[in-house]
This record gives structure tokens, sequence and C-alpha cells, in this order.
């Protein structure tokens, strides 16, 4: 395998959480990237684990070095992800998997973009846009698992259209309707993708005919009458 930074973005409700833990269940050699934030300790959150907990000055000394590969100010706190963990992860031969926004993933892409040539993340990294079968399909999933208010609910489907609207900056896009098909196709493309050891060690076009048939797979389901 090749060491790589892998994206998932998705609205929330899309089933993104739960195949990043499949998948960090599943191979060994994926890290899951930590970020860093300024806001307060939340309830059982512990450090290094939920997130890196600085002050608004450490901060400030990241960013003035540079040190972040995306960064931004959320209600009113700041969130970063920092560069040297991720060449670390490559050091050890891992790859690392980072949870992040459509924005975050531009910001990631358009910083990658001016490292040099010979950087190993100029080339290593992966990105892929996890989508619901339908907005209806979201919004089913969001009141189902009752935890937010209905005003909350509608901001989200509101954030999930603009969202949507942009998988195609995405190298890859799932369909999460299916949960084991769209896991398996998850699967298939870190595979393909050299981004992890596949337990089975299929070649490069058995990965490829994996991802179409997939694909395939979840087209045949969605034009189903519900």
């Amino acid at each position: 395998m090749t060491p790589k930074l892998v994206i998932l973005s998705a609205p929330s409700g899309a089933g993104k959480s739960t195949l990043c833990d499949r998948l960090l269940a599943d191979y060994p050699e994926l890290t899951y990237s930590v970020s860093c934030t300024t806001r307060p300790v939340r309830g059982e959150e512990e450090d290094g684990v939920d997130y890196h907990f600085i002050s608004n000055e450490a901060f400030d000394r990241f960013e003035a070095e540079d040190a972040f590969l995306e960064h931004a100010e959320v209600h009113g706190n700041r969130y970063g992800t920092l560069l040297e963990p991720i060449r670390r992860t490559f050091r050890e031969n891992c790859s690392m998997l980072m949870d992040i926004d459509v924005a975050g993933a531009e910001q990631v892409r358009s910083k990658i973009a001016t490292l040099p040539a010979d950087d190993p993340l100029r080339h290593g990294f992966v990105d892929i846009f996890i989508l619901p079968p339908s907005m209806e399909e979201l919004r089913r999933r969001l009141e189902t698992r009752g935890e937010d208010a209905p005003d909350v609910i509608e901001r989200r489907i509101r954030n999930a259209s603009g969202e949507m609207a942009r998988a195609g900056e995405f190298s890859y896009r799932v369909v999460n309707d299916d949960l084991e098909i769209a896991y398996k196709e998850l699967r298939a493309i870190l595979e393909y993708e050299d981004a992890v050891i596949g337990p089975e060690n299929r070649t490069k076009e058995e990965l490829l005919a994996s991802i179409r048939k997939a694909e395939r797979a979840q087209a045949a389901h969605l034009s189903r009458p519900q």
C-alpha cells in the first residue's frame, strides 16, 4: 500500500460516521484524524481522542507557523487539522481518515495543490462524498434518530442541499441507501487507491469491477418502487 489521506464528506444523516467506524475497525493500517479546537471539553470527551483541546494562543501560533492543513471558525470556536500528525502517520506506513465538511475538503485540496511536487501528500489523498438516496430519506433518518429539534432538522436539510450540490468536486461519490452495498463500494475504492491493505489481495481490475458492480446495485435498488 501507499499511505493516503482519505477524506470523507457527507451531509448530516447520510451515515458517514457508521461507515468511518467500520473502516477503522476493519483496517488497522487506517488512523483517524483528530482535529484541534479551542472550544471547551463537553461531557465525556477526551483530549487527544475526540479533539486536541488547545488555547487560542496555541491556535494562533500554529496558524502563524502555517502548521494547519485546514482550519475554520465555527460559532465562535476555532477548529483545525495539523499537518504533522498526517506526515507522521505516513512515515509509519499508515493512511489517515479525515471526516470533514465540503468547505474543509476544498481547503485541503487547495493547500495540497501548493505543496512541492515531491511531497507525499501532493498525490497521496483520496476524497469521497457520501450521499443519501434522496432528500426525503435524509429527512426521515434525521427525524427517526430523534437527536434534533424540528428547526435544527430544517437547517440540516438546507445545508445538505448545498453540500450535495458540490458532490461533483469529489473524486468518488457513494450513495448510502443499502449500507452493506455502500460499505463494499467504499472498501473497494480504498483498496483500489492502495490506501489500505486489501485482505483478499484483489487486482486493480477486480477492484474496479467491484466498484462498478456496487454502483449498478445501488442504481437498481434506487429504481425499485418504494
